[in-house]
């Protein structure tokens, strides 16, 4: 099993980040974060028929395609979906990648809300994906500012932690699944 994870912060000591590589540890699994802050903007004109794929879109495709499930963290910016991370998803659009991939979304916030607004508007455009989203793996984290440690980059909340626990084992359970499935030929 292989986890692809994709922040939807670009700061480098984002409490999203922390809940990120938290939720990496607790997998225990090989993982890799895809480096979604050189994507070009979106343009449908970069990514025709006879058009080749920028190599930052070329290598988010890939590291999707290689990995057996996606792990979404994400801030919510004014009620919506951080731009970077929208112009990722755009990206995979077209091309198929995210189709029956075993997905879940976590948004933190510091809010009593846990972002429950991107992570509606994220599950709807990966649904719209035709991604394998993993009910039991999505979760809206509130007020998670003094559940990490800046320091460290980490989550230090033990309720926290077992609920990403929760939600990790939920995401590989059904990539295990999906991986053992036979294929239609």
């Amino acid at each position: 099993m292989k986890i692809l994870a994709i922040s939807g912060s670009l700061r480098a000591r984002s409490t999203n980040n922390a809940v990120l590589r938290s939720a990496l540890d607790l997998a225990d699994v090989p993982s890799s974060i895809a480096d979604i802050a050189g994507l070009p903007h979106f343009n449908p004109d970069l990514d025709c028929e006879d058009a080749t794929a920028p190599a930052p879109v070329a290598a988010l495709r890939r590291a999707v395609t290689d990995a057996d499930a996606v792990l979404i963290v994400s801030p919510e910016y004014a009620h919506g979906v951080p731009g970077v991370l929208k112009n990722a998803l755009d990206w995979l659009v077209s091309s198929g990648e995210l189709v029956g991939k075993p997905t879940a979304v976590i948004t933190a916030s510091p809010f009593p809300t846990g972002g429950d607004h991107a992570n509606a508007q994220l599950r709807e455009t990966l649904r719209m994906l035709m991604a394998d989203l993993v009910p039991d793996a999505h979760r809206e984290l509130p007020a998670i500012g003094p559940k990490t440690d800046p320091a460290l980059g980490v989550v230090t909340d033990p309720v926290t932690l077992d609920d990403l626990r929760t939600a990790v084992t939920a995401l590989l359970t059904t990539a295990r699944t999906t991986a053992s499935e036979p294929t239609a030929t």
